[in-house]
């Protein structure tokens, strides 16, 4: 149930395992699930239980196995998760636009007198919008040029051609105050939680920094860091903490968090579910869900798992050797593939199958 699938309904709720994992130096007696468990009971805090082989193939480690069955157990997880509402963004403004992109990197040889024999296009004219409220999935292969895309945007720099506007604004003709203006409304999330936090800091220290740079009142961040903790399903008394006390997905809740610190209007999304485990993930994802209806959020997601994107994405932009091949709403990418590589990245993405 934590697995998006190519062949269930569109941006649709995962089911996590609710709760946080235990410390590993104060693991709880008995089952380590039972805390966050939906059918356990007093027994299952007793012992740990043994790993007794069901079928072949299949084991399981629950004592309530025999009793209600595996299927009764994803029931019981399921009731707890609800259908987010809906936004209208049927009249949602752009809030990034690219238009005719364009980045090459130059080809040379020799050591002391380099001379050019060529260039590398790694981005070749794309053109793409993001609007308000709604997720745009860039998608393609490593080396397709989707992090040159996002380095150009972020840069807030003349492009080498094309236009890229940001809030209605021509970033090539920004000042340096219009500059930072922009940063405030634009955050980005990172692939990987660990080596995007400081190991040194607590994590107070790590949602503040944003703050302090954008010369906040020390009220006013004592204030908001346990705000932020609570949005992204974490407690205040968290803020403590060092990074090394936490999970993967526990990490990536906190990137988001610092990432929502100034109130970004357009969040750029770098591969954020990729390093996680199915459960983990299906949580961050649902997360990501949710912020996006309760702040009417835009998403530039970029990622090369379609079925993360079929479960988060509203319109796809699919990239291939620096050009944009294909792009459209979600539902017509995945119904009616018309670009033989689109066809072949969704080929490739394997379904899971749940044997009875």
């Amino acid at each position: 149930g934590s697995i998006p699938r190519m062949d269930g309904p569109a941006r649709s709720p995962l089911i996590p395992i609710v709760g946080a994992p235990p410390a590993m130096h104060a693991l709880p007696p008995g089952c380590s699930f039972a805390p966050r468990c939906p059918i356990s009971i007093d027994e299952c805090l007793v012992a740990e239980p043994p790993l007794e082989n069901t079928a072949p193939g299949h084991a399981v480690a629950c004592i309530r196995t025999q009793e209600v069955g595996t299927a009764e157990l994803f029931t019981a997880y399921r009731t707890e998760i609800t259908e987010p509402a809906t936004r209208d963004d049927a009249d949602s403004g752009v809030v990034l636009r690219v238009s005719e992109l364009r980045k090459t990197f130059p080809i040379t040889s020799g050591v002391i007198f380099q001379r050019r024999k060529g260039e590398v296009r790694a981005v070749d004219g794309i053109s793409f919008e993001v609007r308000k409220g709604r997720t745009l999935a860039l998608v393609g292969e490593s080396g397709s040029g989707k992090s040159t895309t996002l380095t150009q945007i972020l840069d807030l720099a003349k492009p080498e051609s094309g236009t890229i506007e940001i809030m209605g604004r021509d970033v090539a003709t920004l000042t340096r105050s219009q500059k930072r203006e922009i940063r405030r409304t634009m955050q980005i999330v990172f692939q990987d939680p660990t080596a995007s936090l400081d190991p040194r800091l607590p994590i107070f220290d790590a949602l503040a920094e944003p703050l302090r740079i954008d010369g906040r009142p020390r009220a006013e961040i004592a204030e908001r860091v346990p705000q932020l903790l609570r949005q992204v399903g974490l407690r205040p008394e968290h803020a403590d903490r060092y990074p090394a006390d936490f999970s993967g997905g526990q990490k990536q809740r906190i990137s988001i968090a610092r990432a929502l610190a100034l109130d970004p209007e357009l969040l750029v999304l770098d591969e954020p579910v990729s390093s996680l485990d199915v459960s983990i993930q299906a949580g961050v994802l649902n997360l990501l869900r949710d912020l996006q209806t309760e702040r009417g959020l835009s998403y530039l997601f970029v990622s090369h798992d379609l079925s993360v994107v079929r479960n988060l994405a509203h319109d796809i932009a699919v990239m291939y050797r620096g050009k944009i091949v294909e792009a459209g709403p979600a539902e017509q990418i995945f119904d009616d593939p018309r670009h033989e590589y689109t066809r072949a990245l969704i080929e490739a993405v394997p379904v899971p199958v749940v044997s009875g």
